[in-house]
């Protein structure tokens, strides 16, 4: 059953600005597109560009905008499943952009000054570059799923799960392909490697949860 269109008004024109964000970051960088489409599985994409990254990445950026979009836009549906309210919520929509965009960029900023001091900052970038790179691409992916959860599925519980443990995957996938990068690193440091882990990868999440449940 089709949602009313006008109640997803806000949704339409969200979902059609991440669509011109990523025909324009295919605009500024075709090949590097093309190349990104294929991240998942493929090591091509992350060992080219990991040597041209920049502190700040037009393309990256651009990705990055549709993420935040698309991850708000999921949360949104999460949230409305769980309270059961129908109506959109423009106050709602734009804490959650906010909300989602500080997380990331403060976690990453965070994880930057901690390889500054350590004085580990090579390892770091190669490592942030992989984590964003495949963040980008679950963005890509959520922007269609999540027109058909809110244009053709409006009360498909199901498809919720299964888009929820596609993002376990995806983050899961790129959690493994960081661990072959820097496995002799891992090996000597396992100790400070299981430490990372648990502060910076596991606990905000959890934080995260709990504040959105509380929520």
């Amino acid at each position: 059953m089709i949602r009313d269109v006008s109640s997803n008004e806000l949704f339409t024109i969200l979902i059609l600005f991440g669509i011109a964000i990523i025909a324009v970051a295919k605009l500024v960088a075709p090949k590097r597109f093309e190349d990104f489409l294929y991240v998942i599985g493929n090591f091509k994409y992350l060992k080219i560009y990991s040597r041209e990254q920049k502190f700040f990445d037009n393309f990256d950026a651009l990705l990055f905008i549709n993420l935040i979009i698309s991850v708000s836009i999921f949360s949104f549906i999460i949230y409305q499943h769980i309270t059961g309210i129908q109506n959109v919520s423009i106050n709602l929509i734009f804490k959650l952009t906010i909300g989602i965009g500080s997380f990331i960029l403060i976690k990453v900023l965070i994880e930057r000054l901690i390889g500054s001091i350590f004085e580990i900052d090579k390892i770091i970038d190669a490592y942030l570059f992989q984590k964003i790179s495949y963040k980008n691409y679950l963005g890509l992916v959520l922007l269609p799923l999540n027109a058909l959860l809110l244009f053709s599925f409006k009360n498909s519980l199901s498809l919720v799960y299964i888009i929820i443990t596609l993002i376990l995957i995806v983050n899961i996938i790129g959690l493994i392909t960081s661990i072959k990068t820097h496995l002799n690193l891992i090996k000597g440091n396992f100790f400070y490697f299981i430490l990372y882990l648990c502060a910076l990868e596991i606990t905000p999440y959890i934080i995260l949860y709990k504040v959105f449940i509380d929520r």
